[in-house]
């Protein structure tokens, strides 16, 4: 399926990119400034200019680095805080001693800092303090001492960094979080949309031909009947939110994206997660009702499809021994840990040791069209019958990993009846 996307781009990060790129280059010229105004200071200011010469052609030719987190990348954050760091090592070569004792400015000045604030707004505020750290191990190297000075400008560089990396943190999170309720406003007016369009048309038709078919009996009544189902699984698609369209946010260099795609087919073999309402929904009819959350329900494909065919399984159980008017209930329940899919039906039940019989005689649906399939992908199929009060089959699937199914373990173990209920 082609695949189209409408983007929708909003970034409370990229006014910080922008404010770095001015704040690296005033800071350039800040310290070029220092450096003309005691010249006559230097023992050796060939050396210095050497340096400068460096930083201005490197400041300039990095400005496009600096525009956003996917240019920044972390080859240019060592080479930057490397700059930094040899400007800082250099000052005692190129500066006189007194004004080092002094308290005098390092080559890079407050450039360096520009360097680390690059990691923070990159990384958090964890790649911010480690390279506040290497920024402070050099100034103290350069003085040559562990000084009051020194230790007020690296605490003021350390804590500075380390706050604006928790606010871009906290940024991103936020961004993430106004992403999915953009999400889940998008899919809910399309659902509504969609259930306005289909009530309009397609269910008051089929409703039609549904009452006309059962009037009129013979042939049409089966026509009616079919409309009848085709109704419930429709009104089923469009509760359920089902629409053939998937939004997903992402956090990218520009900020947090909604994106609207078409959601793959489970069956091309991508290897993603699939939703498993889908799979289940069509199962719906006038005597099967469909129950599952409004957000998806991902499993991986293999395990979808295995659950779903325990669960046909299970509802072709219910036809053949409950009988054509025995009616359904498909609830599906998502878990932090795993999915549980419960089939209930009304029918008379099965007596006990029926299945063990049934097991005895050759006939083994449940045993292998339910519980070998649950078994084959990790999961459990509990089955729980009381004469006269129907059959409840509850299919258990753990989400321990999606790509590795067949080696997943329920993690929790069979839970009774009693407590489902």
């Amino acid at each position: 399926m082609a695949k189209r996307e409408r983007v929708m781009r909003m970034s409370v990060e990229q006014p910080l990119w922008r404010a770095l790129t001015a704040y690296r280059v005033l800071t350039m010229f800040y310290a070029i400034g220092l450096f003309a105004t005691h010249y006559g200071d230097f023992i050796r200011p060939e050396v210095a200019i050497g340096y400068y010469l460096v930083l201005i052609a490197w400041t300039f030719a990095t400005l496009p680095r600096i525009a956003n987190a996917a240019s920044c990348t972390k080859r240019f954050l060592a080479v930057d805080l490397t700059i930094a760091l040899a400007g800082i090592l250099l000052t005692p070569i190129a500066d006189s001693h007194d004004r080092i004792v002094g308290g005098g400015p390092t080559l890079p000045s407050i450039w360096t800092a520009g360097s680390v604030l690059a990691f923070a707004i990159k990384g958090g505020w964890r790649w911010a303090a480690f390279a506040s750290a290497l920024v402070g191990v050099a100034n103290v190297v350069q003085r040559g001492a562990f000084s009051q000075d020194t230790l007020h400008n690296v605490l003021l560089v350390w804590v500075a960094s380390i706050a604006i990396g928790y606010v871009v943190e906290v940024a991103r999170a936020s961004e993430r979080t106004l992403a999915r309720a953009l999400e889940i406003e998008a899919t809910t007016r399309e659902r509504e949309r969609l259930a306005r369009d289909i009530h309009d048309g397609v269910l008051q038709v089929l409703a039609m031909v549904q009452r006309r078919g059962s009037a009129l009996g013979g042939d049409a009544a089966d026509l009616g009947r079919l409309a009848g189902e085709q109704e419930v699984a429709l009104r089923t698609l469009v509760s359920a939110g089902l629409v053939p369209v998937s939004r997903v946010s992402e956090d990218e260099a520009e900020g947090a994206l909604v994106r609207a795609v078409d959601e793959p087919d489970p069956d091309d073999g991508s290897g993603g997660p699939c939703d498993l309402r889908s799979l289940l929904a069509p199962y719906a009819t006038a005597q099967v009702t469909f129950s599952a959350p409004g957000t998806p329900v991902p499993l991986a494909p293999a395990a979808a499809k295995e659950l779903a065919a325990a669960v046909g399984a299970a509802l072709d159980n219910v036809h053949r021994h409950a009988g054509a008017d025995a009616r359904a209930w498909i609830l599906v329940e998502d878990e932090p840990d795993e999915v549980i899919v419960t089939v209930r039906d009304d029918g008379p039940g099965i007596p006990e040791g029926r299945l063990a019989q049934a097991e005895g005689e050759g006939r083994l649906g449940v045993a292998l069209s339910i519980r070998g399939r649950l078994r084959e992908i990790g999961g459990t199929a509990e089955l729980i019958s009381v004469p006269g009060q129907g059959t409840e089959v509850e299919l258990k699937v753990p989400k321990t990993d999606m790509t590795n199914v067949t080696s997943a373990k329920d993690p929790k173990g069979p839970r009774g009846k009693a407590e489902r209920r």
